[in-house]
């Protein structure tokens, strides 16, 4: 249903003022003003809200009943108004970066500890989004930069590579693989196996990787996102296998190098071509480009 904004201020401030005169003044509209608005209101919901006589204004009972909720929602406008006017004039106070989940695991919190130590007024906004949106997000300068996979050239985009990452095991304590240093991928064949979402692009990267072997799998179970499979690893419903830095040191799960082949996806940040920095998010960009180089050496 179209909720009409302008109906439900003019109902409000004919409740409040008593008077379709008075409601008027306050909105700085005409009576007749007021009057259109009030009927497109009642016309829409089909139930009569005010009551007209030639010396006052009275609310019916279905008046009476909206009166407290449409008081709560032009309150809750006002104020996300005010929210959004009061961001815009501070945007420059704010560091917006973005960066895929499944790496900001391990170095959005000491990197955000830093700045706050570095710039304690400055306020951050961090986007754990996926590929596809962190592209997005920075060619629309609303991050300065990303983080994420290594991809081809993209329009205004240029991209740093940083390192490659590779995929690990994950299974739970007591499984009999927890005590491997590494396995090869053959060795997965006889294990119920917790996959991640198709969209995410890791299973891709780790099908066209394996080639014929991957006819040898059994992807089990499936999950949207890493947190969830390594619940699942955590349960004793099986093994995944997803980035190494999305993997956090964790009571009842353990991390095996998987190789034969050793399968990696390469990181990288990304800016916008035509960008020139300001010192804070250069200095915030080159820190997580520092941070993940040292997790993954």
């Amino acid at each position: 249903m179209h909720v009409d904004f302008l109906g439900l201020q003019a109902f409000v401030a004919i409740a409040e003022a008593g008077s379709f005169q008075q409601a008027a003044v306050q909105l700085h509209l005409t009576q007749t003003a007021i009057s259109h608005r009030i009927r497109k209101l009642e016309d829409a919901l089909g139930v009569r809200l005010i009551a007209r006589t030639t010396r006052d204004v009275t609310l019916t009972e279905a008046g009476h009943a909206l009166l407290p909720r449409a008081r709560r929602a032009m309150q809750e406008l006002a104020d996300s108004c005010e929210t959004v006017r009061t961001h815009g004039q501070r945007a420059s106070d704010w560091l917006a970066f973005a960066c895929l989940p499944t790496v900001a695991a391990s170095t959005i919190a000491p990197l955000l500890a830093e700045c706050a130590a570095r710039h304690p007024e400055t306020h951050v906004r961090v986007f754990d989004s996926s590929i596809p949106e962190i592209a997005e997000l920075v060619e629309s300068r609303t991050a300065a930069f990303g983080l994420t996979v290594m991809q081809g050239s993209r329009g205004e985009l240029v991209a740093e590579r940083i390192g490659d990452e590779p995929f690990v095991l994950v299974c739970a304590e007591g499984h009999a693989l927890a005590s491997q240093a590494r396995v090869p991928w053959q060795r997965l064949a006889s294990e119920s196996l917790i996959r991640i979402s198709l969209p995410s692009g890791n299973s891709m990267t780790i099908d066209d990787a394996l080639g014929p072997l991957r006819e040898s799998l059994r992807w089990r179970y499936e999950a949207q996102h890493n947190a969830m499979a390594l619940e699942m690893v955590r349960g004793g419903l099986g093994v995944t296998v997803v980035p190494r830095l999305s993997v956090q040191p964790a009571t009842g799960l353990r991390v095996v190098t998987i190789d034969a082949p050793l399968i990696t996806r390469a990181l990288a940040v990304v800016t916008r071509r035509d960008a020139q920095l300001p010192a804070r998010e250069a200095w915030a960009r080159d820190r997580l480009v520092q941070l993940v180089r040292e997790a993954l050496a």
